[in-house]
């Protein structure tokens, strides 16, 4: 109750608590009832259904995938729903509220089953479901992202959404949302002594006559549905339902009849509380943007998830990750050397192609007599304006692509990339505080910063995955995307607060090569001296896959091979962050095309992957350029589209597997 009165009493007008008090005895004045009823309620209502039902589902699915880390936003489950109620807004058809609660609960069906086959059903490893999880995410985050830049008239509205909202226009949607909460809740007091059976395991809940098998789908089932629900009615507000029933548990509360309903209070008292705090510290009354209340929750529950990931067994210590690829083939140097051809052919052929394609199409005789000197106004113009943005985007491409095969070489685990260990975002946080604090800095600035950040985020986050001195390789990629998460809210933030202009935001943020020229190329200079060590240093880097054990017999020390090695990853990372923004799954994919090809040598691995890493962003770059010209789609967004489903299949081969 105090939280709902405290939420009431927080605005951008003068209407105090007081104030509140007038308008229940009747003597306050028509503004002020006005401000009350018309504005404050309305989102005091949203945050406090949506802060319940976060916090019960999250308790829920907490309980039946027996998974600390489970929670709609960390299962793919809001981003789902996200992407359905974007598609909805781009189609322009108006299906109301409940229709479009209908849209995001198809949507977040469809990211739990994907989730659920990904990892073959059942009760999966914690690692495991959270990798799975992390990769519909991503996919369903940069369908919308795309969707929103298709269509920005009907769409405009839905960046500040996208991070979570409490703005209400009317008191219609929340209780007509509120009335399918409402029965939800009805079903949840059922679930408790299930739920009490299911945290003995399966096995014993079975044998005390618990139908396994139909509760646990009943319960991610209801999962869904309030989650749908909550994405409808405030966007995908993330955290809640992972830090609700944490700080229930933290009180030695366990059993469920009073766990699940003691969660829906938490999470309605953290959500309603973070509204408060982004309006009270970045207040609108002085000059700053609203602030979405998913970035506060991402603030607070970012180092929570960490704090919990920390404390996950996943049994990877000593095996190496909980997902693994092969080990690439090895049919001698010609092989090798015929592949690292090609690409570099190809790559070739893909900078010609993005010289001349775009919003304005010029001819391969207008490209090749440009490049002569021989070329007409046009060309020359289109020229000066694409190769810059295009050699920048291949070098920061073949940056990331390298910072991958050296991040995934310090983890031994093949999902380890920059994106997912939080170091291009912490590099971006810290380019982002830059710009917004410093604006008129001096350009070299920009990618310091940048650098500066990805190297503090990675020395952070092998701090903290370090269990017993060892490191465990599926704890540093679950650590690393709690670190991501509260950097990318900290970005949020700042841009929100800043009053940046959301489509530009929105284009930086997810990546783009836009206007970049060949000044820029400077700010790349020391990620590839730092990439060409990483190849000169192929014999050190190639003894850390073999553990810890024989490279010391060896002679390797280890610690500061891994420092070293990690630290070119972060230099490499945090450079293309500042030259191109932030760019997922170069990292990912592009040493893993790589090793089928060349083998896991470091030295032949490094120069593939860079070429292929090149290749691969000049690719998306062109794109974007052209498959909506003249709207430019970030190349971020394409990476994204087209690598999540590549981590999904790779998840769901390793566990065929």
């Amino acid at each position: 109750m105090g939280a709902i009165v405290a939420h009431l009493g927080v605005g951008a007008s003068d209407v105090g608590p007081t104030a509140l008090l007038r308008v229940l005895d009747g003597t306050a004045d028509p503004r002020t009832v006005e401000v009350v009823l018309g504005a404050r309620l309305p989102r005091t209502l949203t945050g406090l259904l949506v802060g319940l039902a976060l916090g019960v589902a999250g308790a829920v699915v907490q309980g039946s995938t027996r998974n600390p880390l489970a929670a709609p936003d960390t299962l793919g489950i809001n981003a789902g729903a996200y992407a359905a109620v974007t598609l909805v807004a781009v189609s322009g058809v108006q299906i109301g509220v409940l229709g479009q609660g209908g849209a995001a609960l198809l949507g977040a069906l469809l990211a739990a089953a994907l989730v659920y086959l990904i990892t073959s059903g059942g009760v999966a490893a914690p690692g495991r479901v959270l990798l799975a999880g992390a990769s519909i995410t991503l996919a369903g985050t940069a369908v919308a992202e795309f969707l929103q830049i298709l269509d920005e008239g009907a769409t405009g509205g839905l960046f500040f959404w996208g991070n979570g909202t409490l703005l209400a226009a009317s008191l219609d949607r929340p209780l007509v949302l509120g009335a399918v909460i409402a029965v939800c809740f009805t079903v949840v007091p059922l679930l408790a002594r299930p739920l009490d059976l299911l945290a003995l395991g399966d096995s014993a809940a079975a044998a005390l006559g618990l139908r396994v098998d139909r509760v646990r789908p009943g319960a991610l089932l209801l999962t869904v549905v309030l989650a749908a629900t909550c994405v409808t009615l405030a966007g995908p507000v993330g955290f809640v339902g992972l830090v609700a029933p944490a700080a229930v548990r933290a009180l030695s509360i366990r059993r469920h009849a009073l766990l699940l309903p003691l969660a829906g209070a938490a999470g309605a008292v953290l959500l309603l509380g973070a509204d408060s705090i982004a309006q009270i510290v970045l207040p609108s009354s002085a000059g700053y943007s609203e602030v979405p209340v998913g970035v506060v929750t991402a603030l607070v529950g970012g180092p929570v998830f960490v704090l919990l990931a920390r404390r996950v067994v996943t049994g990877d210590v000593d095996g190496g990750a909980a997902v693994t690829t092969g080990r690439g083939r090895r049919d001698g140097p010609n092989r090798a050397w015929i592949a690292m051809t090609t690409a570099a052919v190809l790559l070739v052929l893909a900078l010609l192609f993005a010289v001349r394609t775009g919003d304005v199409d010029i001819g391969w005789g207008q490209v090749l007599a440009t490049l002569v000197g021989a070329g007409d106004t046009l060309s020359v113009a289109v020229l000066d304006l694409r190769l810059p943005r295009i050699v920048v985007a291949a070098l920061a491409g073949a940056c990331l692509a390298v910072a991958g095969v050296a991040v995934q070489s310090v983890v031994r685990n093949p999902l380890a990339e920059p994106g997912l260990l939080g170091i291009s975002w912490g590099a971006a946080a810290l380019a982002v505080v830059v710009i917004g604090v410093v604006p008129g800095a001096p350009a070299l600035l920009l990618p310091l910063a940048a650098g500066l950040g990805g190297i503090a985020t990675a020395g952070l986050v092998m701090l903290l995955a370090r269990s017993g001195g060892t490191l465990d390789p599926t704890r540093v990629v679950l650590v690393g995307l709690g670190v991501a998460a509260t950097a990318a809210a900290v970005v949020n933030m700042i841009v929100a607060g800043a009053q940046f202009n959301a489509a530009a935001a929105l284009s930086w943020l997810a990546g783009s090569s836009y206007a970049r020229d060949y000044n820029a190329l400077s700010w790349l200079v020391l990620p590839v001296l730092a990439g060409v060590a990483v190849a000169l240093a192929r014999r050190s880097v190639d003894l850390l896959a073999l553990g810890d054990d024989l490279p010391r017999a060896l002679g390797l020390s280890l610690r500061r091979t891994r420092v070293a090695v990690l630290l070119a990853a972060a230099v490499l990372a945090g450079g293309a962050a500042s030259a191109i923004g932030t760019v997922g799954f170069i990292g990912l994919v592009a040493p893993h095309l790589a090793r089928p090809l060349v083998g896991n040598g470091t030295g032949r691995l490094t120069v593939m992957s860079a070429l292929l890493g090149s290749l691969l962003v000049v690719a998306a770059d062109g794109i974007g350029r052209s498959v909506l010209a003249p709207v430019e789609v970030p190349l971020g967004v394409v990476t994204a589209i087209l690598g999540a489903p590549y981590l999904v299949w790779l998840l769901r081969r390793s566990s065929r597997a």
